[in-house]
């Protein structure tokens, strides 16, 4: 009996969060894509079905008062790094920044990289290319998730790997 691949999935969270809730206009300003909610229960079945994922680490920044989220991702089966956040002004608004680039390539390139054999990156960041580029190397790069149908040129090497959430979004999105 041939033994079942261990696949991960690495995602970025505000990449996810906001490729598939923004929406897209044309160089007009005309909507071309309406942004949608994701539904992170269906996301997380549609990992573990789809793909046979057996861990997803999702990557995001820390937000105090945020632990009632934390802890119903934790119940979804996601495995949680957190990213101390930043508050910064945007525009008169407060905000936070918390980039997880630098976790998630770490964990995917070494702390879990010798535990699993293929991954998933889920996000549509031109700053992971290097990762994609040793994964798809090292013939671990399953696929790539791109939350929006916009992603980085610099990935347009491996589109025969992308796979577009929104292809899915009857699927996976949040339902009131």
């Amino acid at each position: 009996m041939e033994k079942r691949p261990v696949i991960y999935a690495f995602i970025d969270g505000n990449n996810l969060k906001y490729g598939v809730s923004s929406d897209l206009s044309d160089k007009n300003g005309k909507i071309i894509y309406k942004g949608w909610e994701l539904d992170y229960r269906k996301f997380r079945l549609y990992l573990k079905n789809k793909y046979g994922v057996s861990k997803a680490y999702l990557f995001i920044g820390h937000v105090p008062g945020n632990e009632s989220l934390y802890s119903s991702l934790q119940e979804m089966d996601y495995i949680l790094v957190f990213k101390p956040t930043i508050p910064f002004n945007n525009n008169g608004v407060r905000d936070t920044k918390g980039n997880v680039d630098a976790e998630l390539v770490l964990y995917a390139s070494a702390l879990t990289y010798d535990k699993y054999d293929q991954a998933i990156l889920v996000s549509s960041d031109g700053d992971f290319y290097c990762l994609i580029e040793y994964l798809h190397y090292k013939d671990k790069l399953l696929t790539i998730l791109s939350p929006s149908n916009r992603y980085s040129s610099l990935l347009r090497k491996y589109a025969h790997k992308i796979v577009t959430v929104g292809q899915f979004k009857d699927k996976l999105e949040r339902t009131k």
